[in-house]
């Protein structure tokens, strides 16, 4: 790189951070991970959103100790049809398809929960909208904070759980250090997969809760470009699904086919990562390019990761995912001059 390219670096990275400043946002603090190794410690906790118990689960290397230098926390937000087990998948001789363990040797504090009516968050009449999710990030996000003693995290969101994440951090950007957007849509224009869904669309009102079955379970992988993840993942993916019933909500569903934008870019202020697989047939790079065009940080980056469709944490390719989120969570502290 010469000293000029890496100056107009500089400059592109001080305008992002003059940006956010501007608008009020709070400073981006640079991510301190360490990468560690050691047996990965886990707890289940439980928030609740008024009467309604909400599942978290937490990994990292070791038990947190009294006096120990805080880790960043990363907290992942599933999507429509699966569950938080979608972050925490044993394949056995698949090698790693769990995000927490991947992140937690990373040395990050790895946080995640199921939704209101997903795996074993309590059950209600409610069709568990984003605007649901954003409430149930809401208890979530106490927890945290009583755990860890922090108050500022990562989210990484997939599919509609970076709709979740997105539309919290307009709700509360005092809690927000960087967003990962996965598999993210803005207005769903030239989605092949949301404009086949619309046709459910009378469905969606009406009822709050839709089939979720092995098969469609199977679709997530091969609907836009099969052999972009292993059969025999997501059939490991079904089992543990499956245990929680062939129900789930329709209110993300409805959310993704007639409500559309639910996450305005001028209101995230912090640093995003958009991350998109070539062949996802939800996200339109026509789509995500105007998105990213209107966030207001200049701390943001757009990545198509080769080989991957819709579900980049189950690719085969799951490890391009892993790279790009992880060093866009530990880039250093711009400076300003």
């Amino acid at each position: 790189m010469t000293q000029s390219d890496q100056s107009r670096r500089t400059v592109i990275k001080g305008i992002g951070v003059a940006t956010a400043a501007a608008l009020g946002a709070p400073p981006v603090q640079a991510a301190t991970a360490v990468p560690a190794e050691g047996e990965i410690w886990s707890s289940e906790y439980w928030a609740k959103k008024g009467d309604i118990p909400l599942w978290m689960f937490r990994k990292r290397i070791g038990a947190p100790k009294p006096g120990e230098p805080a880790r960043p926390v990363v907290f992942f937000v599933h999507g429509s049809s699966v569950t938080s087990r979608a972050f925490d998948l044993t394949v056995p001789g698949k090698g790693e398809y769990s995000l927490l363990n991947a992140f937690a040797r990373f040395g990050f504090d790895c946080w995640t929960m199921d939704h209101e009516n997903y795996g074993k968050s309590g059950r209600t009449s409610g069709n568990a909208d984003i605007a649901s999710g954003v409430e149930d990030l809401k208890a979530a996000v106490e927890v945290v904070a009583r755990e860890t003693g922090q108050t500022r995290y990562h989210f990484i969101g997939e599919s509609s759980g970076a709709l979740r994440a997105g539309a919290y951090a307009m709700a509360a950007p005092e809690h927000i250090d960087r967003l990962v957007f996965a598999a993210f849509t803005y207005k769903g224009e030239g989605s092949p997969t949301l404009a086949k869904r619309a046709e459910q669309l009378a469905y969606y009102r009406t009822h709050n809760m839709r089939k979720r079955d092995r098969d469609m379970i199977r679709s997530i992988a091969t609907r836009d470009k099969p052999g972009t993840s292993d059969p025999a993942v997501i059939e490991a993916l079904a089992d543990v699904e499956m245990q929680f019933g062939d129900q789930i909500p329709t209110g993300t569903y409805l959310d993704m086919t007639a409500n559309l934008p639910v996450v305005h870019p001028d209101k995230v202020l912090a640093p995003v990562l958009l991350v998109r697989g070539e062949y996802d047939g939800v996200a339109a790079v026509p789509d995500l390019e105007e998105f990213f065009n209107k966030l207001p940080n200049g701390d943001r980056q757009f990545v198509i990761l080769p080989g991957t469709a819709h579900s980049v944490a189950l690719a085969i390719n799951r490890e391009l995912f892993w790279h790009v989120a992880r060093a866009f969570l530990t880039m250093p502290k711009p400076i300003v001059i």
